[in-house]
């Protein structure tokens, strides 16, 4: 499946459709363990530095991201619902109390054997919040996290580096 990225669901979406090129569990173990989520998390040219992360509802994962610029932005998911290894839903936002700009995430994980066919859905509070992000450029920003996804997977896993 070619990446897609679709913003008619509804007028404050934005879905990302691709195929990962790994088992589910192993996809699952990606996005949900620290010693994996730092070397591929984030657009080209971002790092990232976790400084919590506790998968299951109710719980957050914090953590850092560092643009080429040295830039800094303090990051923060709230995990809403933990369904090991087919759902993740969640909050994100800044790292603040009541972060007027976070937005509800829905990850999606389904099994096809040697590969998972995955799917974000971002619901925004306003079609202006969907709009400014996509004018930032979240489309492309987000297929280049999931492209270093699939290449973090193409090496096995390891040697990656931020």
């Amino acid at each position: 499946m070619i990446p897609t990225a679709d913003v008619t669901p509804s007028d404050r979406e934005i879905v990302l459709r691709r195929i990962l090129n790994a088992p589910r569990e192993l996809v699952w173990e990606a996005f949900t363990d620290p010693e994996h989520v730092h070397n591929w998390w984030g657009p080209r040219g971002i790092t990232i530095t976790v400084r919590d992360m506790d998968v299951r509802p109710g719980g957050f994962w914090l953590f850092t991201m560092h643009a080429p610029d040295g830039s800094k932005y303090q990051e923060r998911i709230e995990y809403l619902e933990v369904r090991k290894p087919e759902r993740l839903v969640f909050f994100h936002g800044s790292d603040q109390d009541n972060d007027p700009h976070k937005f509800h995430v829905t990850l999606t994980f389904a099994d096809q054997g040697a590969t998972t066919e995955f799917v974000a859905r971002m619901l925004f509070n306003t079609v202006e919040q969907r709009d400014q992000t996509i004018g930032f450029g979240a489309i492309e920003l987000g297929n280049q996290t999931y492209d270093r996804l699939n290449e973090y997977f193409a090496a096995g896993m390891r040697g990656m580096t931020h």
